[in-house]
């Protein structure tokens, strides 16, 4: 009976590890579905326009669809990773208030660039990217849960070489990249991991049995 339910347990795990992986796949494709549209000239104009453009009523339109939009095929390639496996772990190990957490941290972030960012188009994933990367490392770290710890530990360890690109030095370094995304990404994902602490996967309770006295 214990094999079996072994087995039982493991095929559920193998099922909701697919599941998980979907978002991060969906959203991927449209943004390559994006880039391979927009270098294709289909449009009159590049889709650049659509990005986020800070201090500006129109630019809030791109806190929609920024994420979708990448000037280079490097670009596109340098969040495609990311993505795939910081969205992925969000819906698996978060399942119950992934959806929830994903959309607080797209518009957040978003919004935030808006409200800091220098005057010209912000595009590109980045900034969700680091939204997911924070959330998924202090959330783990908020919940003292050891499984969610080492989620935490893994994201930090093949992630954590990327942090410095959320300073405004960065800008000095190359002026292409929106230190400003990334900085309002990171902010939204550590603000979303103390508001979503006291939901989604917690550190189970200990419970002592107290022995009978004969």
């Amino acid at each position: 009976m214990n094999a079996y339910n072994s087995l039982w347990d493991n095929d559920i795990e193998k099922r909701r590890a697919r599941l998980a992986l979907l978002p991060a796949i969906v959203f991927v494709v449209l943004a390559w579905m994006a880039f391979v549209v927009d270098s294709a000239g289909v449009f009159a104009r590049d889709f650049s326009c659509w990005g986020i453009l800070p201090g500006v009523v129109d630019g809030l339109v791109g806190i929609i669809f920024s994420p979708f939009i990448h000037t280079s095929l490097s670009h596109l390639l340098s969040n495609t990773l990311p993505l795939l496996i910081l969205i992925w772990f969000l819906f698996y190990f978060y399942s119950k208030i992934a959806f929830v957490a994903f959309i607080c941290l797209w518009f957040s972030g978003g919004f935030l660039t808006w409200v800091i960012g220098r005057a010209s188009y912000h595009v590109g994933a980045s900034g969700l990217v680091f939204g997911l990367l924070f959330f998924l490392f202090f959330s783990g770290i908020f919940r003292k849960y050891i499984p969610l710890v080492a989620v935490s530990l893994i994201v930090a360890f093949i992630y954590g070489s990327t942090i410095w690109s959320i300073f405004p030095i960065t800008e000095m370094v190359d002026t292409s990249i929106s230190w400003e995304g990334h900085l309002s990404g990171a902010v939204s994902g550590l603000i979303f991991a103390i508001v979503f602490r006291k939901q989604g996967p917690q550190k189970p309770e200990v419970v002592w049995e107290e022995e009978e006295d004969d």
